[in-house]
């Protein structure tokens, strides 16, 4: 049976004996809380390791591209802030001078905006693809693009692509609004313990990571089957958050008055996680959660010194690159 990493269990359907790598062109089912497959390739046996040797690549590729292109985007960001605070200021006087339209909306926007954290606005973009591709998800003429690209599977044809868009796909609404409701809520804290740059690119370095503990968990297993969601990317937040602050209290959204530290509460979703992969349970892509926390409390305590602040280097080559060489 498949583990979606969207929590729902896909109803196992009937198949003819099907050659290597031939499409079941079985009828597809339909399902409010998970995609509906239309096409899976089958094998005569179980994939081999070797699957996974694209998959290892393109994880060490994407992380180093990933820190690589933050580093230069906070360098770029911090060139530019000067000119930008003389340019914000002088709008702002210019403002003053132009009469106020009352109920104008897009100074309620305005205001809203940065009545925000600068974790929420950063978080506000991540969530704006994972609705547009939950959008997608509910046009007919999308759905074999969705399943090939959006969903993760080592038994298919697609392997590395959907290891970070499947991060962003969601095809239950619940599933989705609990996902984003968690990254909102941990936004804050994350990007004021990393910064903007660094959590954008542990962010998108944890959906790939924590896909690929997945393929080697259905390799290893043998059990194969769709999976997609952010979970494993909000887990490495989640863990990174508990991790360097492991006496802040928690809360359940719907019981409120039952508080927890935040390590206990990462210790239990470990613990959970750990005993449903070993039980085989196929409600959760646990090996993908796991894959996310472990990559979370391992960035925190050791990556953040190793990675982010060995970028020198690569920044200072930007900037001679940048300004060209000196005369």
């Amino acid at each position: 049976s498949p583990i979606p990493r969207n929590g729902f269990k896909r109803v196992p359907q009937k198949t003819e004996p099907r050659k290597p790598d031939q499409e079941t062109g079985s009828k597809p089912y339909k399902s409010s809380l998970s995609p509906p497959i239309q096409e899976t390739v089958f094998y005569t046996s179980s994939p081999s390791l070797k699957r996974l040797v694209k998959p290892f690549f393109f994880t060490i590729g994407f992380t180093g591209c990933a820190f690589g292109s933050a580093a230069i985007w906070q360098y770029e960001y911090l060139k530019s802030r000067v000119q930008n605070y003389f340019d914000e200021a002088r709008a702002d006087w210019m403002d003053k001078l132009r009469p106020q339209k009352n109920g104008d909306f897009r100074k309620q926007v305005n205001k809203w905006w940065n009545s925000l954290s600068e974790g929420q606005r950063t978080v506000t973009g991540i969530i704006a693809a994972n609705v547009f591709v939950f959008c997608l998800w509910r046009i007919p003429c999308m759905q074999r693009t969705m399943i090939t690209y959006f969903t993760s599977n080592p038994a298919s044809r697609v392997l590395c692509s959907p290891m970070l868009l499947s991060t962003f796909s969601h095809f239950s609404l619940f599933h989705m609004a609990a996902n984003m409701y968690v990254l909102w809520s941990f936004s804050s804290s994350i990007v004021s313990l990393l910064g903007r740059e660094q959590f954008m690119a542990v962010y998108l370095s944890a959906g790939v990571i924590s896909t690929f503990v997945s393929y080697v968990s259905k390799v290893t297993t043998g059990r194969f089957g769709p999976s997609l969601g952010a979970s494993g990317a909000i887990m490495t937040i989640l863990a990174a958050v508990c991790t360097k602050m492991p006496e802040a209290k928690l809360a359940i959204i719907l019981l409120p008055m039952f508080t927890f530290t935040a390590g206990n509460a990462l210790k239990a979703i470990i613990a959970m996680d750990t005993a449903g992969l070993v039980l085989g349970w196929k409600f959760f892509d646990h090996a993908a959660h796991l894959g996310g926390a472990v990559f979370g409390i391992w960035y925190v305590t050791y990556g953040h010194e190793l990675i982010w602040k060995n970028r020198e280097p690569l920044v200072k080559a930007w900037h001679e690159m940048r300004n060209g060489p000196k005369l």
